[in-house]
């Protein structure tokens, strides 16, 4: 615990890499589509290309095969059902996805090559390392849906949500940027609200209470929403605004 009670960052962010054996066509994508989308790792890994050095800076607009007007980032996009929807509605926008569970990567994939999609690009790891590799303010959108809500307070440093990876999405996104961030389990919305709107960075947009418990008009219902509001649960859906960075204090 550091001296504010806040569980030290824990190195294991996520569980499992693998599930379910991936189906004929999901392995056949692998070896074709995945690796002309998949990005440099910031640490040696199996499914990765070239590993970045350290201190290397990309350039977030040039990972596209043509010009983008904006960058926006999926931290665990699951089966990629919300980023193909985005991607497809939103094609002068380039989109990363970062989600380290195979399973999904190769449902994602296969939405990709159906659609036709050339606006993704993908990085099959913890994002955490590679976000060090960004610029400034080169994200116009974050989002963080539905993550693992590691509900055990001796897993609370796995969440994402943390002052120091606030501080991290702070510096990516643009003034006026959004970071969204959906949940069904009520102790990962609590901790959010416990640090996101407290951080000088950001502005929770909500008016009222219909402003949490509606999904945004653009977002699509995925299956891990579509689960849980079959079995009861109702998510909420919260919103920050990256202030500009000459009124933060």
């Amino acid at each position: 615990m550091s001296a504010d009670n806040t569980p030290a960052v824990d190195t294991r962010f996520y569980g499992r890499r693998k599930g379910k054996r991936l189906k004929p066509m999901q392995e056949a994508l692998f070896e074709t589509l995945f690796p002309r989308l998949v990005l440099p790792r910031a640490a040696k890994d199996p499914y990765g290309k070239a590993e970045l050095a350290e201190g290397v800076v990309l350039d977030p607009m040039a990972l596209f095969p043509r010009p983008v007007r904006a960058v926006w980032l999926e931290i665990g996009y699951g089966g990629g059902e919300h980023m193909a929807a985005q991607a497809a509605a939103n094609p002068d926008v380039g989109f990363i996805g970062a989600e380290p569970f195979l399973n999904g990567i190769g449902k994602l994939l296969r939405k990709v090559d159906a659609q036709g999609l050339d606006n993704i690009r993908l990085y099959g790891d913890d994002v955490r390392p590679f976000l060090d590799h960004l610029p400034d303010a080169c994200l116009e959108k974050v989002f963080l849906l539905f993550p693992d809500p590691w509900p055990k307070a001796r897993h609370a440093g796995r969440r994402f949500v943390s002052p120091h990876n606030l501080d991290v999405v702070a510096r990516l996104l643009v003034d006026g940027g959004e970071f969204r961030v959906a949940s069904d389990d009520m102790t990962y919305v609590r901790w959010t609200l416990r640090h996101a709107p407290v951080h000088p960075a950001f502005q929770w947009t909500a008016q009222g209470p219909s402003d949490w418990r509606t999904r945004w008009p653009d977002a699509i219902e995925s299956r891990y929403e579509a689960k849980a509001l079959r079995q009861g649960r109702q998510p909420k859906y919260l919103q920050f605004l990256r202030r500009p960075r000459d009124t933060e204090g």
